[in-house]
């Protein structure tokens, strides 16, 4: 059983104005799709490991040196994509009176929330995401990853996930970083976030 490229929930066209089409199809269509034929190219080498891309990247010490890196990357890239579609909707969400409340008490408001991802995002060099995630502490933080490093591997649970490399963003916003963070927050599904963190905590 090969992990496959998941459907998009909503239409291609679904987050216009913020994330074009365009994008959309070449980012899940191209992209993902060549992180998942990768991932599976590299599993196919030790079918004894499995495919529980969850497990193996919460412990990349455990996967076989051979493809620990294939899987680091392109299991990494499938799992933080698969998540990213689910985060953004073209409805109107906001976040549950539990989720707000832990925001305000770890960050001092919503505004400083979002100034802190906004940072993380931005500053990011090169290639990478921003996160929302619960710590091994069971608190919020805010971080980034290089590359499609997971934070599932540093021992934390992403429940909100931007990405910022080129081809997410480049077709629409052309070297405008900072347009496309904004936009991002126009298209949050703080139902799923919820769940997340419900799930998390």
């Amino acid at each position: 059983m090969a992990i496959i490229l998941p459907d998009l929930p909503y239409a291609y066209d679904a987050l216009e104005p913020y994330i074009d089409a365009e994008t959309m199809h070449l980012h899940h269509d191209k992209h993902h799709q060549t992180y998942v034929n990768n991932a599976n190219a590299a599993l196919e080498k030790h079918p004894e490991i499995g495919e529980d891309l969850e497990a193996l990247l919460a412990d990349v010490d455990s996967i076989p040196a051979d493809i620990r890196q294939a899987l680091i990357n392109n299991g990494g890239g499938h799992l933080n994509h698969a998540l990213f579609w689910e985060l953004m909707t073209p409805e109107k969400t906001a976040p549950s009176a539990e989720l707000a409340a832990a925001i305000d008490a770890t960050f001092g408001s919503f505004e400083e929330f979002q100034a802190a991802f906004t940072a993380a995002a931005t500053t990011r060099f090169g290639s990478g995401w921003a996160w929302l995630v619960v710590n091994k502490e069971g608190k919020l933080e805010v971080t980034s990853t290089a590359n499609q490093d997971t934070p599932i591997s540093e021992g934390k649970k992403p429940i909100l996930g931007l990405d910022v490399w080129e081809h997410a963003y480049y077709v629409k916003y052309r070297n405008v970083r900072p347009d496309y963070i904004k936009a991002f927050f126009s298209v949050i599904n703080w139902n799923k976030v919820d769940e997340l963190y419900a799930a998390a905590k």
